[in-house]
């Protein structure tokens, strides 16, 4: 039982974080119908631009643990964003107009791009977070022994996918989002300034996206400059598994792929962990070719 617990946490801590990069996949899909390729390399960029900030901010010793880390995840979030608002004008943007496959290659090229300025600045090596940074504690529950940092992870990541949620659904800016997924043309008639819009998306999206490489940081301790590829497809398959364009189905669809992984990877091989997380997919897209929760451009208003 101990051991399921275990799995089972570190499995909802990487399926969190999977999910937290899968929410900016569904959301430009949503808006654009675009796969944004980059994604991936943006959440890198959270990876190595929190390790920056830890050791040459010393943020940790100067605010204390609790403020120091709330610190750097906000300005994690926001170096983030602001790539990511680049990337759109840059990469995306005059290509809107143009044929699919255009904005495709485009985002490829941005994804290469991306990842080798990021080799060049840092080196190809492994990266290694500092290892005083946070408190090697475990939280006692019901005698069972979990890693404070893996708790952490898991309740960030939620709490920041709700909150992500609320912000679609409830707000009028939200309602502008959805406007937009639905008929770009419509929303512009009803007064929705649509390239806000489109930029809100690309802030939001790379600015989760950004604090789950933190997090993959902060829980792993080491980093390279490649494994936004890595993640980048497990996030994809969270995005298809719960619904492209769906948003709770991403967040659903990344839980579910970190406990599958980790449940594969404890009971049955740890090698074949990826090829039982790509099996359990393909298994229900059979079922549900839509996923989960179903495909879902935009909701109605």
């Amino acid at each position: 039982m101990e051991e399921f617990l275990q799995q089972l946490t570190n499995g909802l801590a990487v399926g969190g974080i999977y999910a937290l990069i899968a929410l900016g996949y569904t959301m430009v899909y949503g808006v654009l119908k675009l796969i944004n390729f980059a994604h991936g390399d943006l959440f890198t960029y959270g990876a190595y631009l929190g390790l920056t900030l830890l050791t040459s901010l010393a943020l940790t010793d100067r605010l204390g643990f609790a403020l120091g880390v709330l610190v750097l995840v906000l300005m994690v979030m926001g170096l983030v964003a602001v790539l990511g608002a680049i990337l759109e004008r840059a990469a995306y943007r005059p290509l809107r107009e143009s044929p699919r496959l255009s904005a495709v290659v485009s985002a490829l090229g941005a994804s290469i791009f991306l990842q080798n300025t990021l080799m060049l600045i840092y080196g190809a090596r492994f990266q290694v977070y500092p290892d005083d940074v946070l408190p090697h504690t475990t939280l006692d529950l019901f005698g069972f022994y979990i890693p404070l940092m893996r708790v952490l992870i898991v309740l960030a990541s939620v709490l920041m996918m709700i909150a992500l949620y609320l912000f679609i659904q409830k707000t009028r800016i939200g309602a502008a989002i959805r406007a937009a997924a639905i008929d770009q043309g419509a929303a512009r008639l009803m007064g929705i300034d649509v390239n806000r819009v489109i930029l809100l998306v690309f802030l939001l999206g790379p600015a989760l996206g950004g604090v789950a490489g933190l997090m993959v940081g902060l829980y792993y301790g080491q980093i390279n400059f490649t494994m936004g590829w890595v993640y980048g497809m497990k996030a994809f398959t969270a995005a298809i598994l719960g619904g492209i364009g769906n948003i709770p189905g991403a967040m659903v669809g990344g839980l579910l792929l970190g406990v599958i992984e980790a449940m594969g990877a404890a009971y049955l091989s740890i090698a074949w962990k990826d090829a039982i997380a790509f099996f359990v997919l393909i298994l229900i897209l059979i079922v549900r070719p839509t996923g989960l929760l179903g495909e879902r451009v935009a909701d109605k208003i």
